[in-house]
This record gives structure tokens, sequence and C-alpha cells, in this order.
């Protein structure tokens, strides 16, 4: 283990829930302690579907980081990633071109920790992961290990899947994601979900975020409309910012079956800077 990992290991707090290994135990990954077991638990106490839903987000970013690779894409910068799983942005994207390159972004040092040693590229492409928090975007840009990998005078894809809602109005995401979307050409893209409850009327707001008021990062479920002012200024490609099982629906991709009937509780989109 390099002295970075080890150093990473020693600030991981197994006491406090954190998203990235929340959403691991709903994913049925093993990177995750008690703390996070008994948030997502209590998620799924609230809404049966919570695991169904976060498979059905999980199924929205391969598809969409596959489209991005097929229409030319080369570059990825995923934020928020979380703790590698099968189905990774690298893999999908590198099997379209070989010689993609991808930097991922987490700021749960267990991410670093993990990522260093499964994150095995292509030949011929580049991958890579740092520790950085998506409300520090200049950090984020500036880094060493993302300017030696991401090429900024070419097309970029921005990925904030699913990282968002952990970020609270009075953070302003709005002007976070402005930042990083300056900072790419024309020809970049956007690929953003986000927690709503939109489609869950009965559930109070407050009790939909109160699982996470103990965990490092609070939720922020927002409405289509403020999930479509992220994209502001930018041209959403087609289907439009849609629930994420309606984003250009894999037929040889099986559906997650949501119990009830119910929804994936999420948005999804895609969109090009002009």
């Amino acid at each position: 283990m390099t002295e970075a990992r080890i150093a990473a290991a020693a600030r991981i707090n197994t006491t406090v829930a954190h998203p990235a290994r929340v959403y691991d135990y709903l994913l049925g990954g093993k990177d995750n302690f008690a703390a996070d077991r008994e948030m997502a638990e209590k998620l799924i106490e609230l809404s049966p579907g919570t695991r169904e839903g976060v498979r059905a987000h999980r199924s929205f970013l391969r598809r969409a980081v596959r489209y991005l690779a097929e229409v030319g894409v080369s570059q990825f910068l995923d934020i928020g990633t979380g703790i590698p799983t099968q189905g990774n942005t690298h893999e999908i994207a590198q099997e379209v071109n070989p010689e993609t390159r991808v930097v991922y972004v987490d700021n749960d040092p267990i991410v670093l920790v993990h990522g260093r040693a499964l994150l095995n590229g292509s030949p011929t492409g580049m991958t890579t992961v740092i520790e950085a928090d998506l409300r520090q975007p200049k950090m984020i840009l500036s880094h060493p290990e993302v300017r030696t990998v991401i090429d900024f005078t070419r097309p970029v894809a921005v990925i904030l899947a699913g990282v968002l809602h952990f970020v609270t109005d009075q953070e302003d995401p709005y002007a976070t994601v402005e930042h990083i979307k300056s900072a790419v050409p024309a020809g970049s893209h956007l690929l953003l979900s986000h927690i709503t409850l939109d489609f869950a009327s009965q559930v109070r707001e407050e009790d939909f975020t109160k699982p996470y008021d103990k965990s490092s990062a609070p939720m922020a479920p927002r409405t289509h409309a403020e999930v479509l002012r992220f994209f502001q200024g930018w041209h959403v490609v087609d289907p439009g910012v849609v629930e994420v099982v309606k984003w250009r629906p894999d037929v040889s991709e099986r559906r997650e079956h949501i119990p009830g009937g119910g929804h994936a509780w999420a948005y999804g989109g895609v969109a090009i800077k002009p």
C-alpha cells in the first residue's frame, strides 16, 4: 500500500455514515460499515424500492457513459464517483475507445484506498482517482493529476451522478456547477443525475432527509425545474431531463423492478456545451 493510501485509510471515520459507503451497501458491496448499513436500512424502511432505485440510477450512468463514448468523447471527469464497483466509467468508455482518459474524484478516503488498487484501465488509456470535494471546484480543476490526465483544450465529459443532492442550497451548488462548466471548452458534455421527491408525493421531505442528518453530508432533493437549472446555457440532448429509467432505456438491459410499481426517485440528463 502506498503512503497516500495508508494516510487515507487512517482518516476513514467508520462511526459516521458516508454517502459513498451507503451507496456501496445498497448496491450489494462490502466496503461499508455499521453506520452506513444502519442509515441504508432506514432509507429502505422509508422506501422499500431504495435498492432497486439505486441500481436503476447506476444503470442510467452506464447507458449515458456509453452514449458519450460512442459520440466521440474521450475524456471524463467523474466527480463524486463513489467506491469502485462493476461497470465503472473507465470500463464502459474504454470498451468503446481504449484511449479514453478518466479521472475519478471523491471526498471519502476509502475511495482512494480502493480506487488505486481496482481502477486498472486499458494499456493505451489513462485512469486515476483523486481525493477532493465537489464543493471546492478550483482545487479539483487545478489538481496536478487532473491536469496530467485531462486536456482542457479538448472536449471533456463532466459527470455529476448522484452527488449534487449532497450539496445544500446554502453551499450554492449552482455556482459550483457553473464554475466547472466554464472550465471546459465547447463540445464538452455534462452528465448529471439527481434525487427528487417529485415522484413521491406521499413522502415528506423532512422524513426523507432525516436519516442523513447524522451523516457526513445532508440530503437535498430537488424538483425537475431545479435539476434542469444545472444545465442552463447548454443544449440538453434527447430525451431531456427525465426519470433515470426513461433515459434511452436499453432493451438488452433488465429494467429494475421498483416494488409497488414505484419510481427511481431520480432525474438524469446529458447536455452539450455550444
